[in-house]
């Protein structure tokens, strides 16, 4: 391990005392802990160990998980760092809520946040890395997640769409990241008070279009993973002092208060909550919950629209109407012709009651079919990687039924299901075609100790043609 910078231990004994600030440096050379979540909108038995729960947190535990498992692959557990899954739980979210995660990537908060929304309401997720919004995208695919936007932009663009828009946000910003000397070299390396300081002026940034997108009497939720004062309880002061966020008490068994004497000195900064890796949780991680001042705000986007999530029982017949062929981006509804492949090629799913009325929302572009969380004409400006539910894609005469469709309908009972081996499973991830002993024919979920992860396709002879998309083969 590279050895930790000397300003960094004399600003932490400065701040600390020194018996406190040798438990940090000792506990910063044990090794990381890890722990995982169980996806409660996914059907299927986890086989990994239970025994010992991160405490506070809904189904999860202590252990380590692999991607090459059925339990990766089919979306019912996530690999996470115990302390990065307070953030998400400790914002109030409910079902039918407009939510957004704002620096989104890997997906951990995203995914939780997808959990606590239950299919209903809306989800955009966003990552400013094309890279990373690329990573995003397949672990909300993997969970299962249809009501979620995923979008590939800065702050600015987004509160330019959706001022007064969201009922909740979460801003895990990116920070100096001291928290994560115990996992990363290149945190160390790269530690310096100069990058704190850089750190802290772009979460004011990245915060000031983040109320701005806020409704007024939302929540607010600002993490780091990190434990410099001048990107947390100054931050928080900052926020208190310019926009009048009310703080909210943080149920976190094992985290320390937040430290008033670091910020503004208000008493209630002491609501916020921070893990030191010395107790015992996980890595380092900074909360704090506001709450925004209740008042007249406009919701308006745009040029005037008022914007909300697709509603499941609206008719979208009209779409279709007007089509302009020469736009290769035009979204139009499925012909009748089209219907029917799509019909055809997933009849006998079940569906999550969510998307029980999935024929009358969808929409094509570029023979692309999806049924979309948000107008598309919402998003307008904004660089968006998925909306809503990618149904699949047409081809000539057929259709294909997407890897995500796959992962939602895990959420629910199937019989069209064939159920591989481990020794089948192996060779399914290879991307190999395989024989089976089935009666079914034409599109099928494929699972593996009963964890639906891919589609495939069943001729007559009980072949099964291999559907699991190619860059995640392994």
């Amino acid at each position: 391990m590279i050895e930790i910078p000397n300003q960094f231990k004399e600003k932490f004994t400065g701040l600390l005392g020194q018996e406190e600030a040798g438990k940090l440096l000792d506990s910063l050379a044990e090794p990381s802990k890890k722990a995982y979540r169980i996806n409660s909108l996914k059907k299927g038995a986890v086989a990994y160990p239970q025994e010992e729960a991160v405490p506070g947190i809904p189904n999860a535990y202590y252990g380590e998980v692999s991607g090459k498992d059925p339990e990766w692959t089919a979306g019912l557990v996530y690999s996470q760092d115990p302390a990065a899954m307070f953030p998400a739980q400790a914002i109030p979210v409910k079902p039918g809520d407009k939510v957004l995660d704002l620096c989104a990537a890997p997906g951990g908060k995203s995914t939780a946040l997808a959990q606590k929304l239950q299919g209903e309401g809306l989800l955009v997720a966003n990552e400013i890395s094309p890279s990373r919004a690329k990573i995003l995208r397949e672990n909300l695919e993997r969970w299962g997640v249809a009501n979620a936007v995923v979008t590939n932009c800065d702050s600015f663009a987004l509160s330019a769409r959706f001022p007064g828009f969201f009922d909740a946000i979460l801003v895990d910003a990116p920070c100096s990241g001291e928290g994560m000397f115990r996992k990363s070299e290149d945190a160390i390396k790269y530690w310096s008070q100069e990058n704190v300081d850089l750190c802290a002026d772009r979460q004011r940034e990245i915060l000031t279009e983040a109320v701005k997108m806020l409704k007024p009497g939302g929540y607010l939720l600002y993490s780091t993973c990190t434990f410099s004062p001048e990107e947390d309880e100054e931050i928080v002061s900052w926020l208190l002092d310019e926009y009048g966020f009310k703080l909210l008490p943080i149920a976190a068994e094992k985290a320390a208060p937040g430290r008033p004497e670091w910020g503004n000195g208000d008493a209630s900064l002491a609501n916020c909550a921070r893990f030191w890796p010395q107790d015992g949780v996980g890595e380092g991680q900074f909360v704090a919950s506001l709450q925004k001042a209740a008042g007249e705000e406009s919701f308006a986007a745009g040029a005037g629209e008022v914007f909300s999530p697709v509603r499941k029982n609206e008719d979208k017949k009209k779409k279709g109407k007007g089509k302009n062929k020469g736009n290769r981006s035009s979204l139009e509804r499925p012909s009748k012709e089209e219907y029917g492949y799509i019909s055809e090629a997933i009849a006998g799913f079940n569906w999550p009651e969510s998307l029980a009325s999935w024929p009358s929302q969808m929409l094509k572009s570029q023979d692309h079919v999806f049924v979309p969380t948000l107008e598309p004409e919402q998003l307008k400006g904004i660089k968006v990687l998925n909306n809503g539910l990618e149904l699949g894609i047409l081809k000539k005469k057929r259709f294909e039924p997407s890897h995500q469709l796959a992962e939602v309908l895990g959420q629910v009972d199937q019989e069209r299901v064939v159920d591989l081996t481990e020794d089948e499973y192996d060779h399914y991830l290879h991307g190999e075609s395989l024989q089976v002993d089935s009666s079914l024919k034409g599109f099928v979920l494929v699972s593996c100790r009963g964890m639906i992860f891919s589609f495939g396709k069943l001729s007559g002879k009980g072949q099964l043609k291999n559907y699991y998309p190619k860059g995640l083969r392994q």
